[in-house]
């Protein structure tokens, strides 16, 4: 630890034994704030402030922490933080009285208050109350930072959210907009008839993804579980149950790296819907990106890290064959075989990661990743994608070494995903198995077989479309956050010795 921190860490520890101090005699004196089970607010500061000529030179009773204080003799001014907005309060020892005046000067910065008094202007114009009784309801023991000029460090920012929400107004805005996000995709869903569905997130296998998952352990059942890394496979059963339309907004589990587009448990959406294939799941995705920025941002047209990004309908389609095409001039249409794509790759210096890759899609993939995710900065849906990496999604008619799959880019980033999603039971019940040679080969990532999957597949799935789309990124995208930890409230952290002694 630096001399400066030694030194504000031991400023932060005799403002703390202060503050105890003053809550040990509020004790003694039979006031404990922490015996307080209620308070009546009648208004919050947002409330007033937009409704001034309302509430003018009437009576309300407000609550928030104290972000501001001056201290001026006999008359004193605070500014309070409620849920929505700040308001400041004119307190005197003329309308409280000489005891609860001074009671008042001893509050501190971060303590919570009840002010009750009448609505006015100063003569500055400011909206506030002025104050006929003030109640300390919590006390704050802990500083908060920098003297409140401001949160400024990642790191502590989402270990302490709570403290980056009262100092940081505009975290806290970023948030109520993730919230309304969420609600418009809701809204937009169920105008469309789709039905919201809760299912398991412990599950006995991992499925509906390549993904290594979280393994937990059942007491009762005396067997290994694991936290979902999808939420694909339980839909698309409720589909063969006789459900058209079901949609599931909630927490998928990875375990693997973490960086700035990546947490271990992060909000996914996956709708599936009966008679549809992927040309509609395109055409709804566009509608949920362009109307769900309308409806909350006011326009389609936004700025992400800089770029400019034009979110209304009408995005790009391109196959991922023709989008390397594109890019490096690389036709694989020419290419037809598992050894003239690993030449290919090799020629290239592009590194396969493991034997069971060796094969023509996967090639493709690895081209795609290596040159053009990273072009993509308008909104573009890339589609047709090898079979070797796309076990869920039905074959290309014209082409079976192709699947009916896309994923959409936006700035250079994957957003969502979908298909015609894979309906013939043998062929799924092969792909899996496949899957499950790659596992026992090494691969951490790929998937199991679900023999009751196969099941409700030969009991039979109509033609259906699905699609699952980052919530976290969309809200990324939305925010103009460059972190997926700006979009979490309470993102994956590693621990830290952190101890506090009382």
């Amino acid at each position: 630890m630096s001399e400066n921190n030694k030194i504000e860490e031991l400023d932060i520890n005799q403002l703390m034994k202060i503050r105890r101090d003053k809550l040990k005699e509020l004790q003694q004196q039979g006031k404990d704030p922490f015996e307080i089970t209620k308070f009546n607010r009648t208004n919050t500061a947002g409330e007033i402030k937009s409704n001034y000529e309302k509430f003018e030179q009437k009576d309300v009773t407000v609550a928030g922490r104290i972000i501001a204080k001056r201290i001026m003799g006999k008359a004193s001014f605070c500014t309070i933080l409620d849920c929505d907005e700040k308001i400041q309060s004119y307190v005197s020892i003329n309308d409280l009285g000489e005891e609860s005046y001074k009671a008042f000067k001893t509050f501190d910065i971060g303590d919570i208050i009840g002010i009750t008094g009448f609505v006015f202007k100063t003569r500055t114009e400011e909206i506030s109350v002025h104050a006929k009784e003030v109640t300390l309801l919590s006390k704050s023991l802990r500083p908060l930072p920098e003297k409140f000029h401001g949160l400024k460090d990642p790191d502590l920012r989402y270990r302490q959210r709570y403290t980056d929400l009262i100092v940081n107004p505009e975290v806290k805005e970023s948030f109520v907009i993730r919230s309304k996000i969420i609600s418009n995709i809701r809204k937009i869903l169920e105008e469309k008839g789709y039905l919201e569905v809760e299912t398991p997130i412990l599950n006995t296998i991992s499925g509906g993804a390549t993904a290594k998952p979280f393994i937990t352990h059942h007491n009762a059942l005396n067997i290994d579980m694991y936290l979902r890394i999808a939420l694909e496979l339980n839909l698309k059963r409720l589909i063969v149950g006789g459900f058209d339309k079901v949609y599931e907004l909630g927490r998928v589990f990875r375990n693997e790296g973490m960086d700035i587009r990546h947490n271990p448990e992060f909000t996914e959406l996956e709708l599936y819907a009966a008679y549809q294939d992927y040309n509609d799941m395109m055409d709804l995705t566009e509608e949920i990106f362009s109307r769900t920025a309308k409806d909350i941002l006011g326009t389609t047209k936004i700025n992400y890290q800089g770029q400019e990004i034009e979110l209304a309908p009408g995005w790009k389609r391109i196959t991922m064959i023709d989008s390397i095409k594109e890019a490096t001039g690389i036709d694989f249409n020419k290419i037809n075989t598992d050894e003239e794509a690993v030449a290919l790759a090799k020629e290239k210096g592009i590194e396969i990661p493991d034997k069971t890759k060796e094969t023509r899609g996967d090639v493709i993939s690895l081209f795609f990743d290596e040159y053009v995710e990273e072009t993509l900065i308008q909104p573009t849906f890339v589609y047709d994608y090898p079979v070797e990496i796309s076990p869920l999604a039905k074959k290309c008619v014209k082409d079976k070494r192709l699947t009916e799959r896309f994923e959409v880019f936006i700035a250079g980033r994957e957003y969502g995903n979908a298909f015609s999603e894979l309906n013939d039971p043998i062929d799924q019940y092969e792909r899996f198995k496949k899957q499950v040679e790659a596992r026992e080969a090494g691969d951490e990532e790929a998937g199991m077989m679900d023999e009751d999957y196969i099941n409700a597949l030969e009991i039979g799935l109509p033609p259906t479309g699905g699609l699952g789309i980052g919530v976290d990124r969309f809200i990324m995208l939305l925010t103009n956050s460059s972190s997926i930890r700006d979009a979490l409230l309470f993102p994956t952290m590693k621990p830290i010795n952190n101890t506090n002694e009382f």
